[in-house]
Order: structure tokens, then C-alpha cells, then sequence
């Protein structure tokens, strides 16, 4: 129907998405065209449907949402991806915003936020909850990071899929060293594991 916005939920949790579904239902110009629980299934769902905004949870099984969003945003259908998550640490904005994600809404909205948020994302608007949008200032007007050589080196081979083990026997030191270097890594890019640790730091150009 013309003028109406149509909406994929995206959420591993059925009662999550239910309830989604239920806040959206009775808009006039907005509808649910379909619903996803993984990763995958929102990329497949996107490209069968064309939503015009997906609203995607972060931490799924089976590809999770910054994955999602880079894909779908790769298809190059025109839709807008609207993270909807209750997880604002700094390594999860930015890997949601270095994907494509056009908006970043917790789950502790409103039903008038959250309507007003999809309208707006499908006009083309970036939507930001306030203690998201002070965290991404506080990240773009901080000193950039620098990693050591070595502690850029270990990431490399993170992201090459290798084990601390591993690591440590292609640079030869102990795989308790490697610790050392990942520990100081996460602490300057403000991150708890090791895919963020990747992410954060080829987004910034580190690695």
C-alpha cells in the first residue's frame, strides 16, 4: 500500500517480537511485513520482502545484528536499518553505526518514541537515543587510539581466526603474553572480547 511503511522485526526472542509487533499494530501508515530470529534469517527476510525499516537486535545466534546490518544495507534495496537493542556499551554503537545502521533505539523506549523513530528512519533521518548519541560525540572527539606494534599484530591474527595459542606460536612467546597484549588492546579500544576488539579496531583504521 502506498505511504505505508513496512517493518521487519528482528529478535531471537519470540516474546520480544511479539510484543514489538503488538506497539506497532493499528498504525495507519505503518505495518509488519514479516519477522526474523537470527541474523540470517533478517538478510533473507530483507531480500524476499524489501522493508522499508528493519528493526534489529544486536546479539543473536546465527550472524549477529551489526553483521546483519552490513549485509542487508550491501543489498542495495533502499532499506533503512534501525538497531532496537538494550545494549548501549561504546564497542556495540559503534559497531551497529560502522555497518550502516541509519538509527539506534533501546528497548526501554516508549511506544511514541519508538513510532516516531521508524518514521522517521524511513524518511531517510538518523534516529539516536540520547545516551547513544552522547556516547558516539564522546567517541568521534577523543584522542585517537594507538595500539603498539606487537598489540596490533596479535589483532591481525585474531581476525585471521587464530587461537592465543596459535598466536603465540607464530610470534613465538607464550600464549600468556598474547593475553597481555589482547588485555591492553581491549583497554585502549574500550572493549570486553575479542570480535569487538576486531571490529573497533579495523573500523579506526588500526588494523
Amino acid at each position: 500500500m502506498a505511504g505505508v511503511i513496512g517493518v521487519l522485526v528482528v529478535d531471537d526472542h519470540p516474546v520480544v517480537r511479539s510484543g514489538v509487533c503488538g506497539m506497532l499494530a493499528g498504525e495507519a501508515d505503518i505495518t509488519v511485513v514479516g519477522q526474523a530470529a537470527s541474523g540470517s534469517e533478517a538478510v533473507t527476510a530483507t531480500r524476499a520482502l524489501h522493508p522499508e525499516v528493519v528493526l534489529m537486535d544486536l546479539r543473536m545466534p546465527d550472524g549477529d545484528g551489526a553483521a546483519a546490518t552490513a549485509q542487508i544495507v550491501a543489498l542495495g534495496l533502499g532499506t533503512r536499518v534501525m538497531v532496537l537493542t538494550t545494549h548501549d556499551s561504546d564497542s556495540d554503537i559503534l559497531r551497529a553505526v560502522e555497518a550502516g545502521a541509519a538509527g539506534y533505539l533501546l528497548k526501554d523506549s516508549s511506544r511514541a518514541e519508538l513510532l516516531a523513530a521508524i518514521r522517521a528512519t524511513a524518511r531517510g533521518e538518523t534516529v539516536l537515543a540520547p545516551s547513544v548519541a552522547g556516547k558516539l560525540w564522546q567517541h568521534r572527539h577523543r584522542p585517537p587510539v594507538a595500539l603498539s606494534p606487537r598489540e596490533a599484530e596479535v589483532l591481525r591474527l585474531v581476525a585471521q581466526g587464530l587461537s592465543n595459542a596459535a598466536i603465540g606460536a607464530s610470534l613465538h612467546v607464550s600464549e600468556a603474553t598474547v593475553k597481555t597484549h589482547l588485555l591492553r588492546a581491549f583497554a585502549k579500544l574500550e572493549v570486553s572480547d575479542r570480535t569487538a576488539a576486531v571490529t573497533t579496531a579495523m573500523a579506526q583504521g588500526l588494523i
